[in-house]
């Protein structure tokens, strides 16, 4: 820093400038700019000291070089300016880097900075899986909860009540005295009409009471708790800001809520959810760090790896968890997030093997165990099973859009809470008579995925056993299926066809509602349909050409859970359109490695099919139907236009609001920001040439106005704003002291010239992630293009931006 003193004399005043050089770091980089404080000596006044302005004891027209708090931070629903992060935390590192080499202790603090990001990552995982852990303990002993109870200990669930029994035998497994259903606890009677009507009627009441508490709860206390979560947690990562909802109280109603969700026995699941939860926790660690909270492009790195600590905990499934982030929800992903991502998956899964929450002593949720390899004929099923999963991703998605839609446009989105409740009552009421709705929907899959084995009890394994077989248990061969398997074929059909109508109602309700697991369940489903038909095919007509090579008399050829195992990865992938890490899921999730070519077969097969209907996934779909300003890097741009022709103002229009950088007032500042809702201005030199010099943006003038008014001695109304570097000469003594704000104008605003191709354009916005672009001709400003622009240029009919009515309307983007 260098400094020179001068004296002149201006219109009979004496006058004093001390002209201060300082090269210091701004928004596009290191500049060099030039400070010069004036201090008016009247006749017979001492004046103040320059070091005396730079305390703030005089007047001081260049105040921002020091800086206060709100500038740089974003108003709610906005979009950050990655750009403008990006270049903040580099200065920021290098800053640090910078003193790191003064003393030993700032040596010790750039090195806490440094680990400060692995920290976070192991504080995540480990709160991460804990609440998984709890999660799912709870909601096995509460869905236990509405047939009955463990007299033992109360807090038992069924599975658990049974293993600590002395006196269950193997051919009533599944019973145990200690576990009573509720008609034999009140009436002593387990069999009869009216045990069954009891255990009927308490089922309903313990859904319905349970689906009541979470919708009030979520009503009440957190409204952002509701949902899967997945396609704000897409949009929040994209760079919109959505403040609360990964709150501290987010964090507990939606883990407190997903509980009684998942137990009420509505056809949801609870990974979806989860991702939720973990990038909560991720904020909630985000704000003890200032290298995260005062920065919101690191913030977003942190909750990329929160979401892969999420399905981590989910499924059991770390890889998966980091390409699931990687693949479907991240916007920005650099390497050093993936690493990061990694370490907050591993730490989650091992917190949750630790707890043990389903008793196996393994992380999988639905470990299996084939004995029996696959064969190249079953590709063609495997295939009609990804047709399948394609066509009701393609359905799912389209009838659940349009009944959310419904909701929202007509009084049904006005009684939230009863619209939970009628939907709990139907399915309560439809799924009690069939064992395979009955139960939780985790069980279900899991029975489904099952090989039947000798000591199997299910309906599925109820085949007619040949007396003479003299093979090892594990190599059961192909057998008729007994009446057993007729039975539970039929039920299985009438699963498939409930689960398919009512999934599409149950989600998007005002409950926190995941999508996974129901899916999977549909999938599982017909897969098992699908591969008991095939079984018994191999089995009746083994001498057909198809099964001759493969399949000779009383082997082992086919294995229905393989089937449910690729009906359940064909659906989940036709719905949310994942393929590598949907793979990679589902042989984490059961253990099935030797099975990555079936499953890899029915994903592609699904996405392709479903992509005929739709290029969307369920999460896109619901971004669009709530008017979130989300730009997936997906989609194709076909149109054949310029900047010129997207670009605001329109000639209909009023022209566009600038600020000049030597001729505006603070009154007329303040006037154009109480009368627009733009989130900024650009800066021109003056309104005849409208050559650009930079952009400025509305919550940082706001606040730099308010400060200086309350810092700066003479700033009123009728002063002059100078966005200049040059400092201006004070006419008279008694004219207002002008406002100088170089030091929160942007100079290098993002420009396109006006002939530049949309297509240009929208890539730019895309790998950038731009909050707005201006557009020139020759230097001179023409209009502005923001990101809400080129998503209703691309989607004129579809886009419709807009917000939540419960919410206050948040200004729109500068335009």
């Amino acid at each position: 820093m260098s400094g020179e003193l001068q004296f002149h004399t201006s219109h009979g005043h004496y006058w004093a400038s001390y002209s201060v050089e300082n090269r210091r770091p701004d928004l596009a980089g290191f500049a060099v700019s030039s400070t010069s404080v004036y201090v008016c000596l009247l006749e017979g006044s001492t004046g103040a000291t320059p070091s005396e302005e730079m305390n703030g004891t005089g007047n001081l027209m260049d105040f921002l070089d020091e800086p206060f708090p709100d500038v740089g931070t974003y108003e709610d629903f906005h979009t950050i300016d990655w750009l403008r992060e990006k270049s903040r935390d580099t200065d920021r590192h290098r800053k640090i880097t910078t003193k790191s080499k003064e003393s030993y202790w700032e040596l010790i603090k750039s090195l806490l900075d440094a680990w400060s990001g692995w920290v976070v990552m192991l504080l995540i995982g480990m709160l991460t899986g804990t609440l998984a852990g709890v999660i799912d303990l709870a909601v096995d002993w509460m869905t236990d909860l509405k047939e009955g109870v463990c007299l033992s200990a109360l807090y038992y669930s069924r599975e658990q009540c049974c293993w600590t029994s002395n006196e269950t035998t193997f051919e009533d497994r599944d019973k145990c005295p200690q576990w009573q259903k509720w008609a034999e606890l009140m009436t002593g009677h387990s069999e009869g009409a009216g045990a069954y009507v009891l255990n009927y009627f308490l089922y309903v009441l313990w859904a319905l009471l349970f689906s009541f508490l979470a919708v009030s709860l979520v009503r009440v206390f957190a409204p952002y708790a509701c949902g899967s979560g997945i396609p704000e947690i897409k949009t929040i990562l994209s760079g919109f800001i959505i403040r609360g909802y990964l709150g501290k109280w987010t964090l507990l109603i939606k883990t407190v809520t997903l509980v009684l969700a998942v137990s009420s026995g509505l056809s949801l699941g609870k990974e979806g959810p989860l991702v939720h939860v973990a990038c909560c926790c991720g904020n909630l660690f985000c704000s003890l760090f200032s290298k995260y909270s005062k920065n919101e492009g690191k913030r977003r790195e942190v909750l990329s790896a929160a979401a892969a600590a999420g399905v981590s905990v989910a499924f059991g499934a770390p890889i998966g968890g980091v390409l699931f982030s990687l693949e479907e929800v991240s916007y920005y992903f650099p390497l050093k997030t993936l690493w990061r991502s990694f370490f907050a998956a591993l730490v989650a899964a091992f917190t949750l093997r630790a707890i043990n929450p389903f008793g196996n002593s393994r992380l999988v949720l639905f470990y299996v165990e084939y004995h029996t390899p696959w064969y190249m004929a079953e590709l063609v099923p495997f295939i009609l099973l990804g047709v399948f999963g394609g066509l009701w991703g393609a359905l799912f998605i389209r009838g659940n859009i349009a009944w959310c839609r419904r909701r929202k446009t007509t009084l049904l989105g006005k009684y939230p809470v009863l619209e939970v409740i009628v939907i709990t009552g139907i399915t309560a009421v439809l799924a009690f008579p069939n064992p395979y709705t009955r139960r939780s929907t985790s069980e279900l899959i899991s029975e489904l995925f099952n090989d039947c084995g000798a000591l199997e009890s299910s309906q599925l394994c109820d085949y007619v056993n040949n007396p003479n077989m003299s093979r090892p248990v594990d190599d059961i061969p192909d057998r008729p299926a007994g009446p057993g398997v007729y039975s539970a074929l039929w039920q299985l059909a009438l699963a498939l066809i409930f689960k398919i109508v009512i999934t599409i109602f149950t989600f998007g309700m005002k409950i926190p509602s995941g999508l996974f697991i129901p899916s999977m369940a549909v999938g599982a489903i017909a897969g098992r349909i699908v591969g008991i038909a095939v079984e018994q095919m191999a089995y009746h007509h083994h001498d057909w050409i198809i099964f001759k090579n493969w399949c000779r008399p009383g082997a082992d050829c086919v294995t229905p859970g393989l089937y449910a195992m690729v009906g359940a990865a064909a659906c989940l992938g036709g719905v949310t359109r994942m393929t590598v890490s949907l793979v990679v899921i589902m042989f984490e999730l059961t253990g099935g490695l030797e099975y990555i070519v079936p499953l890899m077969a029915a994903a592609v097969t699904s996405k392709w099919v479903a992509d005929a209907f739709g290029k969307e996934g369920i999460y896109e779909s619901h971004i669009q139907l709530n008017g979130y300003p989300y730009l997936d890097v997906r989609d194709e741009f076909t149109h054949r236009t310029l900047a010129t022709d997207v670009m605001r103002p329109r000639r209909s229009e009023p022209p566009l609001a600038v600020l000049t950088q030597d001729s505006t007032t603070v009154e007329d500042v303040e006037t154009l920001i109480k009368d627009t809702d733009y989130n900024g201005f650009p800066v021109v030199v003056s309104r005849e040439s409208e050559r650009l010099i930079g952009f400025v943006q509305r919550r940082e003038l706001t606040v730099a106005i308010k400060t200086a008014r309350q810092k700066q001695d003479g700033v009123v109304s009728s002063s002059v704003v100078y966005f200049t570097e040059d400092n201006p000469q004070v006419a008279e003594a008694c004219d207002p002291q002008p406002l100088k704000l170089r030091r929160i104008l942007n100079l290098s605003p993002f420009t396109v010239t006006d002939h530049t191709p949309m297509e240009t354009v929208v890539d730019i916005f895309r790998k950038l992630g731009l909050r707005q672009c201006l557009v020139t001709r020759s230097g001179r400003l023409l209009g502005i293009i923001t990101k809400k622009d080129v998503l209703r240029h691309m989607w004129p009919k579809k886009t419709k931006l807009y917000y939540p009515k419960d919410l206050s309307a948040p200004p729109s983007d500068c335009k």
